[in-house]
């Protein structure tokens, strides 16, 4: 997903963009987890989990900008760190068969809806946060 040049400057916008690109890549790889349920071997995949420690440091690479902000001489600075992505690792399910493979469709289920619940609850604080900078940005009296 693309960071949108009207809002670069709001780390708050940035933030959701970037929790919603990632729920829509644990898409993929979820998807894929259930293509994959018949093949041997297979094991299944998810991707690493955002860290909201370094999302409010400034170390997350797509939300930067968000971090603290140093107003006094006294404050201690953030601590340095590299960026995160997304992590792509394997992730056992509760059982394995046969042949070796271990995707529970039941478990890739979960996960997928409650991947989609929390992009909905994204979208719905990036519409809310674009419906008060509309309002913010409106004359008085209009």
């Amino acid at each position: 997903m693309t960071t949108n040049t009207a809002n670069q400057g709001i780390g708050f916008l940035n933030a959701l963009q970037s929790r919603m690109s990632w729920l829509n890549d644990r898409q993929k790889v979820v998807a894929q987890n259930v293509a994959n349920a018949s093949t041997p071997g297979f094991k299944p995949r998810d991707l690493m989990g955002q860290d909201f420690g370094k999302l409010m440091a400034g170390q997350d690479e797509a939300a930067n900008g968000l971090g603290m902000t140093m107003t006094n001489a006294m404050h201690l600075p953030s601590p340095d760190g590299g960026a995160t992505r997304a992590k792509e690792i394997v992730s056992l399910d509760s059982e394995t068969t046969m042949d070796g493979n271990s995707v529970v469709l039941e478990e890739q289920m979960l996960k997928m809806a409650e991947s989609r619940m929390q992009f909905q609850a994204a979208v719905s604080f990036y519409e809310k946060s674009m419906s008060m900078l509309r309002m913010a940005a409106k004359a008085p009296g209009k």
